[in-house]
């Protein structure tokens, strides 16, 4: 027998199985098995199917509003760089505010399940709406052999409770090839607060790694003590360790990582990721004009958003038991709340903090990045299609 003849056959004989009683059920399901070479439990499922009741749904009454939460959370996510739930819950009380400023009031009751929403929670919610995650690059460190023996390696994590202790590294905008002049970036994170700067240049030599460095310098809210980097030649020079070694007031300490072991400067090197490549991608940046326009973005509109009100995780410590690490972080706060709450800082240097920061609107950042990076890229495609025909 055919499917088509046993889908004629299930229609026909379902009606008198379901009115039957439950002698007549068992001959009936005998003679369907029989006929058409069906499991009984398969059979039964079948024939019974129209005549059951829904089943109620087990557990506890849904305590969320998913249809009113979930365009609120969507928007959201996506205005923090899809940042992830355990940030976001800590990111929320700090959004919402500008969020109702932008988009209208929330009814209380949204507001306050926005509010009280847990990381599983919100892992659950967002689960249709999540991006994919793009590729990595190529990596532009090119070994300084010239001055490793006067650069001690960094054994430590200095002492992480004082803000300005940084890690460094750059991030090569070479696309494909590494060959020829083009943009890179150099990061720059303060191991403490978790707050980062970043600087375009063109190319990597030793002249550009100073003035950036003073340039960031000076958009600190609390002074270098010490920079640990990777053993690339833009930082293992003369001419930065005589930067360093004659800085005024006082000395800036430089130390360097080992070789090949990347995560001896983890904070850096996940803000090469998080902040450079989620921001401006794997393209090849060969066009010096681009420099002022991707500086100007990371000075201000970047460093506030991102330093300002995108909380970070912070490792409280770790442990091993047995073959596992086992960490526990601290709970989520922004560079800029970290540093509030550094006692090193003066009563002067907060205030300054706190009055910039009031002046501060993160949707309003969030639109000004967008509208910067769309004038970058279009001169991004101009200098490329320039080249095709060339």
């Amino acid at each position: 027998m055919g499917i088509k003849e046993r889908r004629i056959y299930l229609v026909a004989i379902r009606k008198r199985y379901q009115a039957a009683g439950k002698t007549a059920k068992a001959a009936i399901l005998d003679e369907f098995c029989l006929v058409c070479g069906y499991h009984r439990k398969s059979a039964i499922r079948l024939l019974a199917k129209g005549d059951r009741k829904p089943r109620r749904r087990l557990g506890r009454p849904p305590r969320y509003q998913r249809e009113a939460l979930v365009p609120v959370l969507k928007q959201l996510w996506l205005a923090t760089d899809q940042m992830c739930s355990k940030k976001l819950v800590a990111a929320l009380p700090l959004w919402l505010p500008f969020y109702e400023r932008s988009y209208g009031r929330l009814q209380g009751e949204l507001k306050a399940q926005l509010l009280s929403i847990s990381p599983a929670t919100l892992d659950r919610l967002l689960a249709p709406v999540r991006a994919a995650i793009p590729g990595r690059g190529r990596c532009g460190t090119k070994p300084g052999s010239l001055l490793r023996t006067q650069i001690p390696i960094r054994t430590s994590n200095w002492d992480i409770t004082r803000p300005g202790f940084v890690e460094a590294d750059t991030v090569a905008h070479c696309g494909n090839s590494l060959a020829g002049d083009f943009i890179w970036s150099l990061t720059l994170t303060d191991i403490s607060s978790g707050w980062t700067e970043c600087r375009a240049m063109w190319n990597n030599g030793a002249t550009g790694v100073i003035a950036q460095i003073q340039d960031i310098e000076a958009h600190l809210a609390f002074p270098l003590e010490a920079v640990d980097c990777d053993n690339g030649s833009e930082f293992l020079n003369h001419h930065l360790v005589r930067y360093f070694s004659t800085h005024k007031p006082r000395k800036i300490k430089l130390t360097r990582t080992r070789p090949y072991r990347k995560n001896d400067n983890a904070h850096v090197e996940q803000k090469n990721y998080s902040h450079v490549r989620h921001l401006l991608g794997y393209d090849r940046l060969e066009d010096p004009a681009l420099v002022p326009l991707i500086n100007h973005l990371y000075t201000h509109a970047f460093s506030a958003y991102h330093n300002h009100f995108c909380p970070t995780l912070k490792l409280k410590y770790k442990e091993r038991r047995g073959s596992r690490y086992y960490k526990t972080y601290y709970p989520p706060q922004t560079p800029y709340q970290r540093l509030l709450d550094s006692p090193e800082l003066s009563q002067d240097q907060k205030d300054q903090l706190n009055k910039y920061h009031e002046s501060l609107d993160p949707f309003k950042l969030k639109k000004q990045i967008e509208r910067e990076l769309k004038a970058i890229f279009r001169l991004v495609s101009v200098t490329s299609n320039v080249r095709k025909r060339l």
